[in-house]
């Protein structure tokens, strides 16, 4: 039942090489309300199970039988008491739709309907990297007539980005492709200090089970998805705002540098004068979307 919080819900070992050595069992892929649409899509609420955890989400349909790509959708960050399911991607949404792409936004542990999981906090976003991870393999292994379960991207925001790097190096070959906008920063502490670190609660709740980043740099290291960039099987776009107020360029700058260093197949579009938000360049954004994805998951 969705809704409940079981006891096995987050991996004894907190770290990514944890998380690696975990067995993921995304499946069950399913419709369970229909909720509307336009002349060129639908709009569907979903679910899907994500080890133990049922993790509610909203999918977008192409009209028409299909089959259709598939585009999971990573959210950024939304205050998990006022989120509402499918929030967060509105322009996304509708022009993947309306070109052709099913796309799946995933609600993520403790949000809206999905399960809740007591240890996510602590987790430092793993356990919704896991949720992630998951949503590609249900996709993988859905039976739904139409979606091309062969072809699939995954497209993070913000705190979504830095989730989508936490899924592909984790367990590579689940997508075919990555997208991501104005991502936090691939090294976990960078993080940290930003937002968490000076929450009288969590800040210290997190020191107290770990230790600081200065006190602890082997732990906050395998952490960070940046250490493990050599596993990276996928061809990766991120776009960054060079002003973005939430996300430094600098972190965008780094992790593109890191990757790079991996020898992985990543680009780094720069938007001189973009905020977080990057409202100006969001069409010439879409239009590299719409090459990237035909270029890695064909027309």
């Amino acid at each position: 039942m969705v809704g409940r919080s079981p006891a096995q819900a987050v991996g004894v070992d907190p770290s990514i090489p944890g998380a690696i050595a975990q067995e993921y069992s995304g499946r069950d892929l399913r419709i369970r309300k229909d909720l509307g649409g336009t002349s060129a899509y639908t709009r569907h609420a979903i679910t899907y199970e994500s080890g133990d955890l049922t993790i509610s989400g909203i999918m977008h349909k192409p009209r028409g039988k299909g089959p259709f790509p598939v585009v999971v959708l990573a959210h950024g960050y939304i205050d998990p008491e006022i989120y509402v399911t499918g929030q967060g991607f509105r322009r996304e949404q509708d022009w993947l739709a309306r070109n052709g792409y099913v796309s799946l936004h995933v609600d993520y542990r403790n949000h809206a309907g999905s399960d809740r999981d007591p240890k996510a906090d602590l987790s430092m976003r793993l356990g919704y990297a896991e949720d992630v991870i998951n949503a590609g393999l249900a996709v993988r292994e859905s039976t739904l007539s139409f979606i091309d379960s062969d072809r699939l991207a995954l497209l993070g925001r913000s705190m979504g980005g830095g989730v989508a790097f936490q899924a592909l190096v984790i367990k590579p070959g689940v997508y075919d492709a990555a997208i991501t906008y104005a991502a936090t920063s691939s090294n976990t502490a960078d993080n940290f200090n930003r937002w968490q670190r000076f929450d009288t609660s969590l800040g210290r709740r997190v020191i107290a089970e770990y230790g600081s980043p200065e006190q602890e740099r082997a732990f906050w290291q395998t952490m960070s998805a940046r250490t493990y960039f050599s596993r990276i099987t996928e061809p990766i776009l991120m776009f960054h705002g060079t002003r973005d107020e939430s996300c430094d360029i600098a972190w965008a700058r780094a992790t593109d540098a890191a990757l790079t260093r991996a020898g992985k197949d990543a680009t780094l579009v720069e938007y001189k004068g973009a905020g977080h938000y990057m409202y100006g360049p969001w069409y010439d954004s879409i239009k590299r979307v719409d090459r990237f994805l035909t270029k890695h998951l064909g027309s």
